[in-house]
């Protein structure tokens, strides 16, 4: 397997530490809001990966926090005239549901900040003892210009960064880039006890105090949208570092952007489309076809118009599972082992081969059509040798993808309809048959008629 790091901007080999093991860590929710279709685009495409590596034979740890103290939320608290807890824990909730709808799986640790709070404050009094941290009115700021290596995952030296820096900035810092470990409380903000007075902690070091505690020294990769590279990541990074600890992270992954007419999809600017609105109007696999049709580096654009495409390409994988499924009625699927297939079991090591190839997840893509090319021919030919396998395949690839479609069993009442359906069309009583197959047709469910079979397929919703 090969992936991408953009730590050395180069496509490597992944080699985990232990062998067989992959610690990994992703860049949770600030729960402030509800979040938006490109934050839904990095769960998905980390979910999707955490789910091929299992499927590739490793164990896995996954571990994803949730930012549950920040000023976006005080802010949030302070226009809705509640307090903040009120507030995370409400999108903290929402967030647990909307993955769920989404077909994602929960981490297997999912730390909030605020239970976290020891861990990080241990990170900040070394930094502090060994000279790299320093207090000002306002908290605790990292010094930069102490971590000599301070800009290395995002490719640029202090100058560039600070030629870069577009906030106002704190006069009482040493350097412009300088970042807060600690945010001394004002009146009526959220306030925990600390060796250098009452706060919070500031946003990067949460998430380094967190990996590092859950996943131990040193971890196998870290992901998170491209975004997020600076100052996040780079801040993550100098904190551990500089700490006196080993590597933080070997590999680092990132998504690129969610664009709406060529603009970055954000909550600052204000054309955010929210994933659980998506959800109510398609099904989940079906956004997530439409994600992982895009390599996850590359940036993509939302409209209608692009996901009802990928509706249509979807509703393919969809009939041709429903097709299948007909055709092996009663049928042990377990009697058959694809491997003993070399045609069609190629299909399947070109998959694997486009998903270990920086998580090509189009190319995989590509495969799939090309294989639904080749069952309709057999199913057109009735090559009923070939069917479980084919099924196999398919059960397989779009499992890994985690968009294998629920197939919903055909109920007696539709059957008796089918039934009644191709007796009429036996006896030529062709305008009755069409009656019948449009009321069908009004509830969802379309008749393809083949010389040996009627498949009765169920549409998408």
């Amino acid at each position: 397997m090969k992936i991408y790091n953009t730590l050395t901007r180069k496509t490597e080999l992944f080699v985990p530490l232990k062998d067989n093991e992959v610690r990994m860590y992703v860049c949770g929710p600030t729960v402030y809001n509800y979040f938006h279709i490109g934050n839904a685009r990095s769960f998905i495409v980390f979910d999707t990966f955490r789910n091929f590596l299992k499927y590739s034979g490793y164990k896995v740890t996954f571990v994803q926090n949730i930012t549950d103290i920040d000023d976006k939320i005080i802010n949030k608290a302070n226009e809705e005239n509640t307090t903040w807890d009120m507030i995370s824990k409400k999108y903290t909730e929402a967030f647990f549901e909307d993955i769920k709808k989404l077909k994602i799986d929960l981490a297997d640790i999912c730390p909030k900040a605020t239970e976290e709070i020891p861990a990080m404050i241990e990170i900040i009094d070394k930094l502090y003892k060994h000279g790299i941290a320093y207090i000002t009115d306002n908290g605790v700021y990292f010094d930069v210009t102490q971590f000599t290596e301070y800009g290395k995952l995002s490719h640029k030296n202090l100058d560039e960064l600070q030629s870069g820096i577009r906030v106002d900035v704190d006069e009482k810092k040493k350097n412009p880039l300088d970042f807060a470990l600690w945010k001394f409380s004002k009146p009526g903000e959220p306030q925990w006890d600390s060796p250098w007075g009452k706060g919070r902690p500031g946003w990067h070091i949460e998430c380094s105090a967190m990996s590092s505690k859950y996943l131990g020294g040193t971890f196998d990769i870290h992901g998170g949208g491209i975004d997020l590279i600076f100052p996040h990541h780079e801040n993550e990074i100098a904190q551990y570092e500089a700490a006196g600890k080993k590597q933080f992270v070997r590999y680092w992954m990132h998504n690129g952007f969610m664009n709406i007419k060529g603009e970055k999809m954000s909550k600052s600017i204000g054309n955010i489309i929210l994933a659980r609105d998506i959800i109510k109007e398609y099904p989940a696999e079906v956004l997530r076809f439409f994600i992982l049709s895009t390599h996850y580096r590359a940036p993509m654009d939302f409209s209608k118009e692009n996901i009802d495409a990928a509706k249509s390409a979807y509703r393919e994988i969809f009939y041709t599972f429903q097709r299948l499924s007909q055709l092996l009625e009663n049928k042990n699927l377990n009697e058959c082992d694809i491997n003993q297939n070399t045609d069609i079991n190629n299909f399947k090591i070109e998959f694997i081969n486009a998903l270990n190839d920086d998580f090509n997840t189009p190319k995989a893509m590509g495969v799939i059509f090309s294989a639904l090319n080749k069952i309709k021919i057999d199913i057109n030919k009735n090559m009923e040798k070939n069917f479980m396998y084919w099924y196999k395949l398919l059960d397989y690839m779009t499992a890994v993808l985690k968009i294998k479609p629920e197939i919903i069993s055909i109920d007696e009442h539709t059957k008796k309809m089918v039934d009644a359906i191709n007796s009429l069309r036996k006896d030529k009583k062709y305008k009755e048959a069409d009656e019948i197959r449009n009321k069908l047709l009004n509830e969802g469910i379309i008749l393809e008629f083949t010389k040996d079979k009627t498949f009765i397929i169920s549409d998408l919703k």
